[in-house]
């Protein structure tokens, strides 16, 4: 039986300079998201693309969810398979292809997480549960481009 969930944000634009969108460099890309309580996101568009270098911004999100997405569903099957981790930590890069026209779209994304269990744990079980969890993971589920995942196990 499957379960529907779902999610609601609020985007408000908070770019205009005075004059909106009357020209293309006349408007600011800024913008805000919430969602339900939570702090609000300060986001822009990417740099390429006249953004605040400060900001987040989507591209950015989008590898962050996918990223925190195989880090919560790997965590959990380690913790089913009753193997201890002690330390994660993720350095994932993902490439968005830019057209002539000025559309895009991602072609890969590469997960590159650091992994230290405890000692006496089984080090090859623990990689390979990386396969697992990316096959889990909703927001890798859902994207149309591959996502690759490059893990290091380390022992305590």
């Amino acid at each position: 039986m499957s379960r529907l969930h779902r999610y609601a944000t609020t985007l408000r634009w908070t770019g205009n300079r005075g004059t909106g969108t009357s020209a293309y460099a006349a408007y600011g890309r800024d913008h805000e998201v919430e969602a339900d309580g939570r702090p609000d996101l300060a986001l822009t568009s990417d740099p390429a693309f006249r953004g605040d270098p400060a900001r987040w911004n989507p591209e950015l999100l989008l590898l962050a969810s996918l990223s925190s997405c195989h880090q919560l569903w790997y965590l959990h099957l380690c913790a089913e398979a009753g193997i201890a981790v002690l330390a994660y930590e993720d350095r994932a890069e993902a490439v968005m292809e830019e057209e002539a026209s000025g559309a895009g779209r991602f072609v890969e994304a590469i997960l590159r997480p650091v992994v230290t269990i405890a000692p006496g744990n089984d080090a090859a079980r623990a990689a390979a549960l990386h396969r697992d969890a990316g096959a889990k993971c909703f927001i890798a589920r859902s994207m149309n481009f591959p996502v690759r995942h490059e893990p290091e196990i380390r022992t305590a």
